[in-house]
């Protein structure tokens, strides 16, 4: 198959933007998805998606944190030289999830 034709749709006027998520690679409305941008050597999640930088994608579950973790696709994701602390992003996801 020719590789042109594979490339993604354009966004079309109306439709929701897509992103797809670095952990189970989820293909869904940016809305659902935290986008996350790395701060130094942390990455950061960003649900307001207001902080400078080239940001990455996320559902807001630990089991998709865990799924990037073990691919290792945030620093190919931010595109980040060394290593990145997922700890902030750990326990942002942890507080999101505890029973209220």
């Amino acid at each position: 198959m020719n590789v042109m034709a594979m490339r993604a749709k354009r966004h079309v006027p109306g439709m929701p933007a897509m992103r797809t998520c670095v952990g189970c690679k989820e293909r869904v409305v940016k809305s659902s998805l935290l986008r996350l941008v790395a701060a130094g050597d942390v990455i950061q999640p960003d649900p307001r998606a207001r902080l400078p930088g080239r940001g990455a994608y996320l559902h807001p579950s630990l089991a998709c944190l865990d799924l990037a973790r073990r691919r290792r696709a945030f620093p190919r994701a931010l595109r980040a030289a060394g290593p990145l602390s997922l700890e902030p992003l750990a326990e942002y996801l942890r507080g999101e999830q505890a029973p209220e």
